[in-house]
C-alpha cells in the first residue's frame, strides 16, 4: 500500500499573493476544507506545506500555503502534485477503497480461477467499473455492484468476482 495519496495537481497560480489553483484528483473536493497540511512533489523537490486558506472556483480549488507569500515563490510549482499521508486521508466507509490500493490486485472468479490483474478503476458516476487485464492482455470490465464484485481482500491482494452471463463474451 502506498503511504501517500494524491489529492490534486497544481494547474497555475492565482493572483499575486502566492495562491495556487489545484485540480482535485480526489472524488470529494470538499475534503480540502479540512486540509491542514499536505506534501508537494515536483520534479525538483518534496515539501511539507501548511494550508492557510481554501476557496473553490468552478471545478478547481484555490489554496494558500503559509510557506508562500507571492506569485514568484509558487510559479515554479505548476504541474506539481499534492499528496496527503494515509493518516490524514479522508476516512473510508466499509466497502470503500483508495484506487491506488486496488490497482495490481489479483482477480479471481468465485471458484478460485485466476482471471487477471485489476489495472484500472473507471469512475462512471452510477458505479465504478474495474478494468481487469488477463495474462493474454485481454481487457474485461466488471461493474462494481454486489452481484459482480463478491469480495475485496486487500491483505491477501485478491478481488473475487462473479462472472455475469455474457461478461467475457467480447
Amino acid at each position: 500500500m502506498e503511504d501517500l495519496l494524491r489529492v490534486g495537481v497544481i494547474t497555475s497560480t492565482h493572483g499575486i499573493a502566492g495562491e495556487v489553483k489545484v485540480y482535485p484528483t480526489t472524488d470529494d473536493p470538499m475534503r480540502f476544507k479540512n486540509l491542514k497540511e499536505c506534501i508537494l512533489k515536483s520534479n525538483r523537490e518534496m515539501l511539507n506545506l501548511h494550508v492557510a486558506g481554501v476557496k473553490f472556483q468552478k471545478n478547481l480549488v484555490i489554496l494558500k500555503f503559509k510557506e508562500f507569500n507571492n506569485i514568484n515563490e509558487v510559479e515554479k510549482y505548476r504541474q506539481a502534485e499534492l499528496y496527503v499521508t494515509r493518516e490524514n486521508a479522508v476516512k473510508l466507509e466499509e466497502g470503500e477503497y483508495f484506487i491506488c490500493d486496488l490497482i495490481g490486485l489479483k482477480v479471481i472468479d468465485e471458484f478460485g480461477k485466476t482471471i487477471g490483474e485489476l489495472t484500472d478503476v473507471i469512475q462512471t458516476g452510477a458505479n465504478d467499473v474495474y478494468e481487469v487485464t488477463t495474462p493474454e492482455r485481454k481487457k474485461y470490465l466488471f461493474p462494481v455492484i454486489k452481484e459482480c464484485i463478491l469480495n475485496v481482500d486487500l491483505d491477501e491482494g485478491i478481488v473475487t468476482v462473479h462472472i455475469m452471463k455474457g461478461l467475457l463474451d467480447l
